[in-house]
């Protein structure tokens, strides 16, 4: 009846107290009060909360009198404070099961306790209401919050935006709304989240009922994108686009600003329906563009620096939200440009005389090469034909080769004015590429900005009177073969004087191919068979040569005055025919 561990504290043997106990009431009555004390406890159900008094601390255990005939024990860690545990002192527990083999009956503070929370809890609150507690360890899914019992903080609604590591919410306090409360399972379900989003509801409303457009509030920049940035006005975030930024060029809205910056905006726009709010930072100060044109006036020299360079041109910037355009054509006078970065290069400061405005678009054009004279515009004063000058070979093409004749300015030395005599198929012939020549100027057109060069022109020209003079038409004189083509061979006579032999004037017999019957520098005993001073040509004739070989050793072997009158005539005739289709075959 007694229990065993109250009796070993007090050193009482339970041989005795049964002894006393008969004494006093007999056997028989003792056997009916345990009878009485066995039915009363069994009258309780399990999970009935009972109320018991603290009889003392053994170990790690509190000593209980429930009232009945065993004593219950009670972790001291279910106890929140040493305070509780006084001798005494009256606490509720919950039957958990009756004696066991150590005869106590087993019981649960905790329990109990949770059981008087929940009651307590859900009598006073409801699905909708908003409780207060500490966050008193993470499990998984979310944290629990101590209201009086642990109730669960999912992880997805602690926060508008998802949070970092919930950990850090331990031990802090946390005001939630209750979203579900299960009296089943005993489980209530909260979100911080909502209460959150219902505060910014209310504050967007009253926010946008409170500001107009043109109005500068203040704000902290919440969110970064490349397009621009998200501020937080209290309840409501607006957008600052990144063109609304500043005036000046930027490419991308963290070159101004960084998350958490307190910033002061202007509204530009105001969508109730949406719950939009468009903002702007850098109509805080006035348009640059404003006065441009007292600032910038057409034909003024300004001073810049390079800040963008694209294939069209490069753009300078004069002040913070204002950049003119040099167009790759304003760039030189004289220089072939190929693309703007061969001029200038990004961060270059330049000068530049402003060439229009337009305050609609915000452009203005300027030109680097007007700043200074255009070398064109004397050029007919300083290049005169006739003159002799020296240029530096700039460049060689096939139809002939550029002379720098002054900074920035070239002449064409055109492959015909190199040479009175020789064919010149390519300029490299004549002249090299770096080397300094001297030259003629033949023709100068300012419009077009060209001048014409020579070097033939140096000397007299000797189709005039040294070529017909020293070349006839019958000669047969000695050269050199110089170059081939499909259609002949020039051959070298002597100075650099060229003369053709025509293909059908190389053999009697047709050749398909000069190759075959000439090489390059051969030497060859040639004909004259026709002279064009004023083309400039002279026409040669190797078969002709033949012909006249021939026609010399008949001659030598039958005398002019001997031949019968008749067949000297005959010969004479078919020697004209043959110089007369000679010369229409050159």
């Amino acid at each position: 009846m007694v229990n065993k561990l109250v009796l070993e504290q007090y050193d009482i043997k339970q041989e005795e107290i049964e002894r006393e106990l008969e004494e006093i009431v007999g056997s028989d009555s003792l056997e009916k009060i345990e009878a009485v004390f066995d039915t009363s406890i069994k009258n309780f159900d399990l999970g009935t909360i009972l109320k018991g008094r603290i009889l003392g601390v053994i170990g790690n255990n509190v000593i209980l009198d429930t009232g009945y005939k065993s004593e219950g024990i009670v972790p001291l860690s279910e106890f929140a404070s040493h305070e509780e545990v006084e001798v005494g002192n009256d606490i509720e527990v919950m039957l958990e099961s009756f004696e066991d083999d150590t005869g106590l009956i087993q019981i649960s503070k905790q329990k109990a306790d949770r059981i008087r929370g929940w009651e307590k809890v859900v009598n006073k609150y409801q699905e909708g209401d908003v409780v207060t507690g500490k966050v008193v360890r993470k499990i998984k899914g979310g944290l629990l919050v101590d209201v009086g019992i642990p109730i669960f903080l999912p992880a997805s609604q602690i926060d508008i935006k998802p949070p970092g590591e919930i950990a850090e919410y331990i031990g802090k306090e946390v005001t939630c709304k209750i979203l579900k409360i299960d009296e089943v399972q005993q489980n209530i379900i909260v979100s911080r989240r909502k209460l959150i989003e219902e505060e910014r509801n209310k504050q967007k409303r009253e926010f946008l009922d409170s500001v107009e457009i043109g109005q500068v509030v203040k704000g902290e920049v919440k969110n970064i994108a490349d397009f621009g940035a998200f501020i937080d006005l209290g309840g409501i975030d607006g957008l600052l686009h990144i063109t609304d930024m500043s005036w000046g060029r930027i490419s991308h809205p963290s070159e101004m600003l960084a998350i958490g910056d307190q910033v002061e905006v202007k509204i530009l726009d105001i969508d109730a329906v949406k719950d939009k709010v468009s903002l702007g930072l850098k109509q805080k100060s006035e348009n640059p563009w404003t006065n441009v044109g007292e600032k910038y006036p057409i034909g003024s020299k300004i001073k810049g620096q390079v800040v963008n360079i694209m294939s069209y041109g490069a753009f300078i910037k004069l002040e913070t939200g204002i950049e003119g355009l040099v167009h790759i054509s304003e760039m030189s006078w004289t220089r072939r440009i190929n693309h703007p970065s061969d001029v200038v290069a990004i961060g270059d400061s330049v000068e530049a005389i402003v060439l229009n405005i337009n305050k609609e678009k915000e452009e203005i054009s300027l030109s680097i090469k007007q700043v200074e004279q255009n070398p064109w515009t004397n050029i007919e004063e300083k290049y005169q034909p006739g003159h002799t000058i020296k240029g530096r070979v700039r460049n060689l093409t096939n139809y002939g080769a550029f002379i720098e004749i002054d900074e920035g300015i070239d002449g064409l030395l055109h492959i015909s004015d190199m040479s009175w005599s020789k064919k010149v198929a390519h300029p490299s012939e004549i002249i090299k590429k770096g080397e300094m020549i001297e030259v003629k100027i033949l023709s100068v057109d300012k419009d077009k900005k060209r001048v014409s060069l020579g070097i033939k022109q140096l000397t007299g020209d000797p189709w005039k009177k040294e070529i017909p003079e020293k070349y006839h038409v019958g000669d047969i004189v000695k050269g050199k073969v110089a170059k081939m083509t499909d259609f002949g061979a020039f051959i070298d006579l002597s100075n650099g004087l060229e003369g053709l032999l025509h293909i059908s004037e190389v053999s009697k017999e047709k050749i398909k191919k000069l190759e075959s019957v000439l090489a390059i520098g051969q030497e060859l005993d040639v004909k004259i068979v026709k002279i064009e001073p004023e083309a400039r040509k002279i026409g040669l004739s190797l078969k002709g040569v033949e012909n006249a070989s021939v026609k010399a050793s008949e001659s030598q072997e039958v005398p002019p005055e001997e031949q019968p009158a008749e067949e000297a005539t005959e010969n004479v005739a078919e020697e004209t025919a043959d110089e007369v289709k000679e010369e229409d075959n050159t």
